[in-house]
């Protein structure tokens, strides 16, 4: 697989983006570093001639982004998604450097699987309930004195990791089994829950975090399909015997 062919299984997922001159700026990144999939979930102004200005000229990637209404439709069908954060997160998924985190995209890409970068708004980044649907989350090692960066320039900066790991002297390795797909590991989740509702392990009034901490466990785990498939058949058999008169 050339370098086109494995980027290509990369999208750029933006969460909310509130100017939509960030919207070209990150657009323009993209396609210098040979990247073309834009998703854009909820954007608070888009189409808009602020994006096709700063885009300058990289119309073939806003012409082709898609806009979708929520994040789980925006990462349908990936193997992998990879949160950009600033700050360490009190109950999160592994933090590493963005260097690491492309090496491992390009990991999963490479094994003809998808994969999207998810960034949050320029002004609170992602929400828990979007590190929620992560299996990692990357940081920029800014200067700790001033950390602030532009939603685009975060984007070039991603993009070009991926490109270097893409076309690099050193490439990753495919991943030798295939990864469960974000759908696939959503519906573990819910069959996860459902379960420890009904075995009386998790109190819906009072959740105290529980699946986060769950979901937080089984990302380090990077879930291939069939161990997704062995996990779903324990949870039918547990909900079997608690439901048998």
């Amino acid at each position: 697989m050339n370098s086109s062919e494995t980027l290509g299984r990369i999208r750029i997922v933006l969460s909310r983006t509130s100017h939509p001159g960030n919207i070209g700026a990150a657009a323009r990144a993209m396609q210098t570093m040979g990247l073309r999939r834009l998703c854009l979930v909820s954007p608070q102004r888009y189409p808009h001639q602020d994006a096709i200005s700063m885009a300058a000229g990289a119309t073939d990637v806003l012409d082709h982004a898609t806009i979708h209404d929520s994040l789980p439709q925006a990462l349908a069908g990936t193997a992998l998604v990879i949160g950009l954060t600033a700050r360490p997160r009190q109950l999160s998924h592994a933090l590493v450097p963005v260097r690491v985190a492309a090496a491992q995209a390009v990991e999963v890409a490479l094994a003809q699987q998808e994969v999207a970068l998810l960034f949050g708004t320029e002004m609170c980044g992602l929400s828990n309930e979007e590190l929620d649907q992560c299996q990692l989350l990357a940081a920029i090692p800014t200067d700790e004195a001033y950390s602030s960066l532009n939603l685009a320039a975060a984007v070039q900066v991603l993009t070009y990791e991926l490109r270097m790991a893409a076309i690099g002297d050193i490439k990753p390795e495919a991943a030798a089994f295939p990864l469960a797909s974000h759908d696939e590991v959503e519906g573990f989740y819910g069959h996860l829950e459902q379960t420890l509702v009904e075995i009386d392990y998790l109190d819906p009034a009072v959740p105290r975090r529980l699946m986060q901490r769950l979901r937080r466990l089984f990302s380090r785990a990077r879930l291939e399909k069939e161990e997704i498939n062995v996990l779903r058949g324990i949870l039918k058999m547990v909900l079997r015997q608690v439901r048998r008169p």
